[in-house]
C-alpha cells in the first residue's frame, strides 16, 4: 500500500514542474503563435495597396489627358464621357493581363504534364545519365 501512495504522489522525471503546479508548465499546442493580422496578411495588403495606387494613378493621368483633349477642342470636361472610357480602358487592361496570366499557368501545367524539355526531368532519365557517367569513368553502375 505504501507503493501506491508513493507512486500517486511522485511525479515522473523530466516533467519540469518542480513543485510549481500547473502554472510553470508550457501550454500544450503548436510551438508557434499565430501572427497578428497585419503581419499574417502583409503580402495581400501590400499587393492591394500597389493595386489601388496604380489604379488611382491611371485615373488621375487619364483624367488629365481627357481634360486636355476637351480643352483643345473647346469643350468642357464631362464626367459622363470620362467614366465609361476609364472603365473600358481598365477592363481592357485587366483582360489582357489576366489572359496572359491564365495562359502562362495553363500552358506551364500542360507542358509539365506532357513532359516537355522545359519541365523537370524524370527519375528514369536522371538514372540513365548517371549510369552513362559512371560507365564513362569505368565504374560499374550496378555495383558502385
Amino acid at each position: 500500500m505504501a507503493d501506491t501512495t508513493t507512486a500517486a504522489t511522485s511525479r515522473p522525471s523530466g516533467s519540469g514542474s518542480g513543485g510549481r503546479g500547473s502554472r510553470g508548465r508550457r501550454a500544450q499546442g503548436p510551438p508557434f503563435r499565430k501572427p497578428r493580422w497585419p503581419k499574417a496578411y502583409a503580402f495581400a495588403l501590400v499587393t492591394g495597396a500597389l493595386f489601388l495606387f496604380s489604379w488611382v494613378g491611371q485615373f488621375v493621368f487619364q483624367m488629365a489627358v481627357e481634360s486636355n483633349e476637351a480643352s483643345q477642342h473647346g469643350q468642357s470636361f464631362a464626367w459622363a464621357e470620362f467614366l465609361p472610357q476609364f472603365f473600358a480602358s481598365t477592363f481592357e487592361n485587366w483582360q489582357s493581363e489576366f489572359l496572359q496570366l491564365i495562359w502562362q499557368a495553363a500552358g506551364l501545367a500542360l507542358f509539365y504534364y506532357w513532359g516537355s524539355s522545359q519541365s523537370r526531368e524524370s527519375d528514369e532519365r536522371i538514372e540513365a545519365k548517371l549510369d552513362a557517367l559512371l560507365r564513362e569513368r569505368n565504374l560499374d553502375p550496378q555495383n558502385p
